[in-house]
Parts: C-alpha cells; structure tokens; sequence
C-alpha cells in the first residue's frame, strides 16, 4: 500500500478494517433517564479540569438506549455527567461512561475523547418502573429506579437542554506513554426531533469499585429525574482548549538522539 493510500484513507483503527464507519452519527429512539443529585462540591473539584467552571454541586447520572444508531446499532450506556459552564456558557462535562459495545467505545474515545469503558449498562421498564442498572463484570455498581411516566415535561425546555453544549477531555498517549493529544473538546447534538419527556419519583444508588468510581461521586440527595426518547444527531467535535499548549514542543526519544518536534494546534 502506497504512502498517499495510506493517507488518504487512514480515518480509525485498523486501517483495513475500522472499527466504526465515518459520521455522521444519527440516532433513533435514544432513550435518556437522568437523575439529577447533589454530591460533595470538593469531590467535584478534584474531577472537573480548568478552564470549566462548576455551577452547583450536583451531578447528572444517566442510563441511555440507543436501539438504533448509524454504524454502532443497538446498545447502551451509562455514566455521570456534570454542569459546568465554559467561558459563561451552560453545558455539560461527561465524566465517566461505561458501555456494553466495541465501536461506540472506539468511536467515542477516538472521535471525540469520550470517557468510555466496557460494562453491562441496562434501562428498560419493570411492570411501573422506570428501572436503569449498570454492572461492571459480575458487580452492581449503579441503580437507579423513577416511577413510569407520572407527569410530563415541557418538550422545549428539554430539547433546548439536549442542544447544550458538551465538554469532553481527549487524551491520546505517544509511543513514548506521554501525551500526544490532551485537548478540551466542545461537541453538540443537532437535528433534534424530541418525542417524549416525563418525570417521577426517583431513587438511585452507587456502589464502590476500583475500575468504576461512580460512588466517588456520592449521592447525597436525589433532586429529580426525567425520562426522554428522542432522535438525534450525534455532532462532531471542536478544540476549545489545548492542554499542551501552541508552541513546538522537543522530545528526546529512547538513548539515541533524536529530536522529534511536534506543534500542537491551539
């Protein structure tokens, strides 16, 4: 394969056969159920990186269905994603999300620098349960439960809550084990039809675990929840923030004397 091939084609890994097909990413009957609760404002503190700012000690703990995505198919999610606001602007930071699906962890982390792992992430309805659980290996680590439907919320507040911006801190590694890319991303979902928004009583609980600290984040009081089916349109990213900076940076490599000059985009 020629030098021009390799560059003209090369988009994911493996170069001959991606895990994930290019975007964009549209998303059917996304099924969203957020619990909204206060934590530590210091545990907080120590997760959120500069230049975001907290808003309130709270947290958004969520349990995603995504039945039907272009190019991922059927799966979902869960993780906690917390309020901050980027230069006096509401959005939101993703802290942590745990899958149960190769190419959206792959696209994700990829693409746009999303925290994602493999776990056993679940959301469906027991009998008048809205009921989200999420398990990493054979250990519960979240639960969540919001009566089914109880009263319905206002379809524009939500949606306009959809469009908000994201925040996501992309990390990928040199050869060397030191950061090639540490990079502040800004993404947005666009296209938004919003079908269903609801609201119930709510209840959730976290469990310790090494591998995924969700309890990190304790709970220390369940503020609300809702419950949202929508299509959508997952958008592609910007650099908002270069960690790394924009001037060249010099690296020795190994024992011999090669310099490698890279420049990081600002």
């Amino acid at each position: 394969m020629k030098h021009e091939t390799v560059r003209t084609t090369a988009f994911a890994m493996p170069l001959t056969s991606p895990a994930f097909p290019p975007g964009p990413y549209r998303f059917i009957d996304r099924e969203y159920f957020i619990i909204q609760y206060r934590t530590h404002p210091e545990a907080l503190r120590r997760i959120v990186p500069e230049p975001l700012e907290l808003t309130e000690p709270v947290v958004n703990y969520e349990f995603i269905r995504m039945p039907d995505s272009t190019g991922f198919g059927d799966y979902a999610e869960s993780g906690q994603v917390i309020p901050v606001r980027y230069k006096g602007q509401a959005g939101s930071f993703v802290h942590q999300m745990f899958l149960n699906d190769h190419p959206p962890i792959a696209g994700g982390r990829e693409l746009w620098g999303f925290p994602k792992k493999l776990a056993q992430p679940k959301l469906a309805v027991e009998i008048d349960t809205l009921v989200g659980t999420l398990n990493y290996g054979s250990v519960r680590i979240a639960t969540g439960t919001m009566g089914y439907k109880h009263r319905a919320l206002d379809l524009s507040v939500e949606a306009r809550r959809l469009a908000a911006p994201n925040f996501l801190l992309k990390i990928i590694p040199h050869v060397d084990g030191t950061a090639r890319i540490c990079e502040l991303v800004c993404f947005h979902c666009e296209d938004i039809t919003l079908k269903g928004a609801w609201t119930g009583p709510a209840a959730l609980d976290l469990y310790s675990h090494a591998l995924a600290p969700v309890a990190e984040l304790p709970v220390l009081q369940v503020l609300s929840a809702k419950h949202l089916v929508a299509d959508l349109t997952l958008g592609l990213g910007t650099v908002i923030h270069d960690y790394l900076g924009s001037a060249a940076v010099a690296r020795q490599h190994g024992a011999g004397s090669e310099t490698i000059i890279e420049t990081n985009v600002g």
